[in-house]
């Protein structure tokens, strides 16, 4: 199993999250984050308004998945999250040793 961890701009959630479940994945967390990358100090457009980059709110997405999942899900977030301009994001993926459904108890993939 894998844990995705994406970073992404927050306009590009809810096509981040159908693209997911377009896979068939069904549990995430998504998180308000605030970061800067290589794109501090220029000015970018968000919501209208400019900015002059210090912390630019950030929307992190974490997914837990099989490992034969990870290719096709990954693919699925970089299509998505893709603008083509600085301050994309990052993708960050980790192994996960074991997952345990609290209320069933169900253990690693089935619990997922």
């Amino acid at each position: 199993m894998k844990k995705i961890e994406a970073i992404i701009k927050p306009f590009k959630l809810d096509e981040v999250r159908e693209a997911l479940s377009e896979l068939g994945v069904s549990g995430l967390t998504v998180t308000e984050v605030k970061g800067f990358g290589r794109q501090k100090g220029h000015t970018e457009l968000y919501r209208g308004a400019e900015y002059v980059v210090d912390f630019l709110p950030k929307i992190k997405v974490e997914v837990v998945i099989s490992a034969a999942m990870l290719d096709a899900a990954v693919e699925a977030i970089v299509k998505a999250a893709n603008t083509g301009k600085i301050g994309d994001g990052k993708i960050f993926i980790t192994p996960v040793e074991q997952v345990i459904r609290i209320r069933t108890g169900e253990t690693n993939e089935s619990a997922l």
